[in-house]
């Protein structure tokens, strides 16, 4: 039987457990979408489904959309998750706490750039672009991470799945309910990154918002352990 003493000396178990790292991820997506639907051109870079909807609105001439924007995200994303799958590959049969930080920091890395650009150049055509990349891509890398991972219910960027497990796995729906706090938390802490993202952006700009979610990022990655 493992004692105690070994629990602490494990390094896997040193820090904050991965569920509640992922439910501070969710939170910060929560954050990037705000940023990226209400200041950049109406385009998810966390949320790529909402992204790909968004590009079929723009491809139809919808007002208010982007084809570009839309683009530049997509493909941000998916070059992102391709680094994100190469990072998994090689740092898969490593220490899983060491791995999960090093994609935080590249996270946190990638926003705090983008923030410092928001501040730098607000409103620049260059500067949307460039956001819209940097964002992507650190939520591509992220996802990558996440979905190696494979923590059940913490996607941290979509619910559609969470939420319908909460509903038919729910004692209503004939199951026992086993999951539904940490999939109630993962909606909770989406709405509350939104929320939040979505204040600073209409009062305070889009460098605030970003600045905040990469703090966010870099706080996960100092703290997180390997253990769920």
């Amino acid at each position: 039987m493992t004692t105690q003493t070994e629990k602490t000396r494990d390094p896997e178990a040193r820090g904050v457990r991965l569920v509640a790292v992922l439910l501070g991820m969710t939170v910060v997506s929560g954050l990037i979408d705000a940023v990226s639907y209400l200041g950049l051109g109406h385009v998810f870079t966390a949320n790529m489904t909402g992204n790909v909807v968004v590009l079929g609105f723009a491809a139809a001439g919808a007002p208010g959309f982007s084809t570009r924007h839309s683009l530049v995200s997509l493909v941000s994303f998916l070059a992102g998750a391709a680094a994100g799958g190469r990072v998994g590959k090689r740092m898969g049969g490593s220490s899983r706490r060491t791995w999960v930080r090093a994609t935080l920091g590249a996270e946190a890395a990638l926003v705090g750039a983008s923030s410092l650009v928001a501040f730098a150049a607000p409103g620049a055509t260059g500067t949307l672009y460039t956001l819209i990349a940097l964002t992507a891509f650190a939520m591509g890398l992220r996802n990558a991470t996440v979905r190696k991972l494979g923590v059940p219910d913490l996607t941290t960027t979509v619910l559609t799945m969470t939420l319908t497990g909460l509903a038919a796995e729910s004692r209503p729906g004939g199951g026992a309910g086993r999951r539904s706090p940490r999939r109630t938390a993962s909606v909770f802490a989406m709405l509350a990154g939104a929320l939040l993202g979505a204040w600073l952006v209409l009062h305070h700009g889009l460098g605030i918002p970003l600045l905040i979610a990469a703090a966010a990022a870099g706080v996960l990655a100092v703290t997180a352990s390997g253990k769920e």
